[in-house]
């Protein structure tokens, strides 16, 4: 039985009861179809909108090492933000099930931060790829961060329980930072979220969700404009 962690302040779960690890790759790997998007790129970025535990980072460092270098990029920037951040037992505890991550897991728990309360962290994980943690309130935070995103991954809580990570702001800061064709995958398909997106340039599809959940959304940046120059 995994054990699945909750959150006090938002009184909602860190990832799936079904499987944390499949729902991830299917929201957000497959969602963003992450193996085709990155493939020949020199350099690419991701970035998050809730780290939590790391459990989508560590889905995307498995992939990464296990794709042949000539079909992944030379160098990998991870960007996340989180307004409470976890401390590395808590991360340790709720990730350990999953065995075929536990190279992983020990990389990022090895580089991972015991004093949380700066702002902005910058790790080196593995060779070529690095990992930006921006702890703080998204919406005070993301006006600062200047980087060329290739990809987004919008994995706040549920937005009835944390409205504040899906906001305007922070769907305006996604379109600054996005380039024609930035891709973008959530769980949720929740119709302020939706018209959020379309309101700053994304073109948004409703896909099937991850077990029970009927419905997700993907969709791309659809502007014509070169990264983060809007």
């Amino acid at each position: 039985m995994i054990n699945v962690p909750r959150s006090d302040q938002f009184d909602d779960v860190y990832f799936s009861v079904q499987d944390g690890l499949a729902e991830t790759r299917h929201v957000f790997l497959e969602g963003n179809r992450l193996s085709d998007v990155w493939a020949g790129k020199d350099e690419f970025a991701i970035c998050e909108t809730g780290f939590g535990t790391g459990l989508n980072f560590l889905a995307v460092l498995n992939l990464y090492v296990d794709t042949p270098h000539d079909k992944r990029p030379t160098k990998l920037h991870f960007i996340s933000f989180e307004k409470y951040p976890l401390r590395r037992e808590f991360i340790a505890e709720h990730l350990a099930h999953w065995g075929e991550l536990s190279a992983q897991l020990d990389s990022l728990l090895s580089n991972y931060p015991d004093d949380l309360t700066c702002e902005r962290y910058d790790l080196n994980i593995v060779d070529g790829v690095r990992l930006t943690l921006l702890f703080g309130d998204i919406n005070a935070v993301m006006p600062n961060l200047e980087a060329e995103v290739d990809c987004w991954f919008l994995d706040g809580f549920k937005p009835s329980s944390n409205p504040d990570m899906w906001s305007d702001r922070v769907f305006e800061n996604m379109a600054r930072l996005s380039c024609t064709g930035t891709t973008f995958a959530t769980f949720t398909a929740a119709g302020f979220v939706r018209r959020g997106l379309q309101a700053a340039g994304f073109e948004v599809q409703k896909v099937s969700g991850f077990g029970r959940k009927r419905e997700m959304c993907v969709g791309r940046f659809t502007k014509e404009q070169l990264c983060g120059l809007i």
